[in-house]
């Protein structure tokens, strides 16, 4: 059995994945990055939904959004251009602490 913090990692990397084919999607006017977009959602909430098997849910839904909110911000400053100032970079390590934290965790709470 694969650890569930390995599948919720997995999950939460997707995240960025299907933001940029949803953005490609223009709107869900192209047909095949709508199909992609939808499929890689798919995909993601079925490796969410395995990793609560092990996690919990509560720990597991803030973990998966917490990892996918860091990679989609990292795409949006490698992609995008989007600025990355010095608060949110700030901001990020406190949403990394936040899900590392979780992780460690996880064995006293469950």
């Amino acid at each position: 059995m694969v650890d569930p913090w390995i599948t919720l990692i997995i999950a939460g990397v997707l995240e960025p994945c299907w933001v940029y084919t949803l953005d490609k999607s223009d709107g869900f006017k192209r047909p095949a990055m709508s199909i992609l977009t939808v499929a890689i959602l798919v995909v993601d909430l079925f490796l969410l939904s395995i990793a609560m098997e092990g996690i919990g849910a509560g720990t597991a839904y803030a973990a998966w959004a917490g990892i996918g909110s860091i990679c989609t911000l990292l795409l949006g400053a490698i992609v995008y251009r989007d600025p990355m100032g010095a608060r949110t970079i700030a901001s990020l390590a406190l949403v990394v602490t936040g899900v590392v934290g979780l992780h460690m965790l996880t064995g006293d709470v469950a």
